[in-house]
């Protein structure tokens, strides 16, 4: 199945936003190293950073995240970002701490980029609304949340082996627990969270394969995914129910269509900075914010 921490930088990366960055200090020419025979200042390392790409782009970033908090911050509470953090930790259980240095990041700056990307969809959501016609042409293929096991194996025949098990009488329970690679579910006789058609952190044919089968059917063939193969058994499959009652749940799968879109994200941010009325003071950076907004706007 694909990251969930992956997914949850998707709005980041998308906007171009990065998660850490530091302030000069607002005193005068303090000396940040020496050597013998020299030292380097504040100005001289300014000076220096404002030429190169990484200077120029932690500015950007550092005015964005800014302009994003100063708009939104209100409906970005810190509970909801530690009940974000904690679900992405209880998704992936002791695998969490090893899955966050593989992705370069640390509890801190994950959270960090839980915020950003809050914040992100906020503006989003602000400034970009949905139209009756986005909402039917997704409601024509929506599937509502339904409730399954698996069992994820690296090899297919592996997989078949345990069809046949369960074909045998053997409880989808204890085979989940005895074979599955999946850490977080094994020993919960491999239940997933609940999901509909809108989910976006599943493997597409993952869920293909899963909205196919009735309740109490399990899969006859092994289902192929990123990460490897899974065998999967409908636990609870609703009826489609009507639009008024899915509503929220498709109105959120197209804006996280959206937030995928770097178009749509740079016009929001673009929306975000001309509404602060940034203004870039020192004329070697008047460049920082082009991708988003002219450079005349800004310096004044």
């Amino acid at each position: 199945m694909k990251s969930y921490i992956k997914k949850a930088a998707a709005v980041i990366a998308v906007a171009g936003i990065a998660l850490s960055a530091t302030a000069c200090s607002k005193s005068g020419d303090k000396t940040v190293a020496s050597y013998k025979g020299g030292k380097i200042t504040q100005q001289q390392y300014y000076d220096e950073m404002k030429k190169s790409q990484a200077g120029q782009s932690t500015l950007a970033n550092m005015i964005i995240n800014r302009t994003l908090e100063e708009q939104y911050g209100s409906k970005v509470s810190q509970k909801k970002i530690d009940k974000q953090y904690n679900n992405y930790k209880k998704q992936y259980g002791s695998q969490f701490s090893a899955v966050l240095q593989q992705n370069g990041m640390t509890p801190s700056t994950f959270k960090q980029n839980l915020k950003t990307n809050l914040l992100s969809e906020a503006a989003l959501k602000s400034v970009k609304k949905i139209s009756k016609k986005q909402e039917q042409k997704v409601w024509k293929t929506y599937q509502p949340k339904v409730k399954v096991q698996h069992i994820l194996v690296a090899k297919k025949s592996d997989a078949q082996k345990i069809i046949k098990q369960l074909k045998a009488g053997k409880s989808f329970a204890s085979l989940a627990k005895k074979y599955s690679l999946d850490t977080a579910t094994k020993n919960k006789a491999g239940k997933l969270p609940s999901f509909d058609s809108t989910d976006t952190t599943l493997d597409s044919a993952f869920k293909t394969a899963a909205f196919k089968l009735k309740t109490g059917e399990v899969t006859e063939t092994p289902v192929k995914s990123q990460s490897g193969y899974h065998v999967i058994k409908m636990i609870d499959h609703p009826a489609k129910g009507t639009f008024a009652s899915h509503k929220k749940a498709i109105d959120e799968q197209i804006y996280a269509s959206m937030a995928q879109n770097q178009e749509t994200m740079r016009d929001v941010i673009a929306t975000v900075l001309k509404k602060s009325d940034v203004s870039i003071k020192d004329k070697d950076l008047k460049n920082v914010l082009s991708a988003y907004v002219s450079t005349n706007s800004l310096s004044k």
